[in-house]
């Protein structure tokens, strides 16, 4: 199937961009790299009236450590961010979630920013966004605004950006030195979609948990924090047992949904399996005893 009809406007900078936008109305789309946004022309699950090609955009493609956060410009490539050593050190969290988001020729075109503004609920870059914590910088003709991690996934492929708002870039909050994080997905095979993804970073103080955070897609609508199993490990040891009965929270309470590739009751195990991993291998990076 072929995309409908379209037009095409191409932009240098990100006063250009929210400029089209004013101009061109709600129904136009913005255009990054391409990965997430044409294959859903292809089948006609999207029909804007104008794609707003971003790709250009010298100002939109940084991606650097400022002043305790990592921050990904619009335009920055998956495979840039990927193997920036700022980004390594900053939200490693996110490089491993950027490694599992496709085969390579992907991660050349596909941008970070394009993936959280898609907002596909099983995708990894938005459960490692979710996790590591941080705001969504949101750009329009007025100006900027601030969007909390937690608040901007509103439902499947919906965001709390506005009609004729740009997401300019995401700033990831920088944890603590003695971080351990993880990333975790089950899919069918290595090349197809993941099925359910966890995220977790733990800090630990002395030996005793004193910051977690988790956070799960596939199981619903947007991906999900498990906000009081991290609650739940403060000021715990990170033992088995403790581990356990944080994953057994973080799903006790999810109805994922149903589809070809396994119930919800299926789903919700997973998931609980995957967080208890993936906060395993959080402590044990963290430095403390699995």
């Amino acid at each position: 199937m072929k995309a409908p009809p379209f037009g095409y406007r191409r932009v240098d900078s990100a006063a250009e961009a929210v400029a089209a936008l004013a101009e061109l109305g709600s129904e136009a789309r913005v255009l990054a790299g391409g990965q997430s946004l044409l294959p859903m022309l292809a089948i006609r699950l999207a029909s804007p009236s104008h794609l707003v090609d971003i790709g250009r955009a010298g100002d939109l493609s940084s991606a650097s450590a400022d002043n305790g956060s990592f921050v990904v410009g619009a335009s920055a490539r998956q495979w840039v961010v990927e193997h920036e050593p700022a980004a390594t050190a900053a939200a490693p969290l996110l490089v491993d979630a950027i490694g599992r988001a496709g085969q390579v020729p992907i991660r050349h075109r596909g941008t970070v920013v394009g993936s959280i503004a898609h907002a596909d609920p099983s995708a990894e870059i938005p459960t490692a966004f979710l996790a590591q914590g941080g705001t969504a910088v949101a750009q329009d003709t007025s100006g900027t605004r601030t969007i909390p991690a937690e608040e901007f996934f509103q439902g499947p492929y919906m965001t709390a950006l506005r009609d004729g708002e740009l997401l300019r870039e995401v700033r990831l909050d920088r944890w603590p030195d003695g971080t351990g994080h993880a990333f975790e997905e089950f899919s069918h095979s290595h090349e197809s979609w993941p099925v359910v993804t966890a995220a977790a970073l733990v800090h630990l103080d002395q030996g005793v948990i004193d910051r977690a955070a988790i956070a799960i897609s596939g199981v619903g609508g947007t991906p999900v924090r498990g906000t009081e199993a991290e609650a739940s490990l403060i000021g715990q040891a990170p033992d088995p047992d403790a581990l356990g009965a944080a994953a057994e929270a973080a799903t006790a309470d999810l109805q994922p949904f149903s589809d070809v590739f396994g119930s919800g009751t299926y789903r919700r195990k997973v998931a609980t399996v995957l967080v208890r991993r993936a906060m395993s291998t959080a402590v044990a990076r963290a430095g403390g005893a699995t």
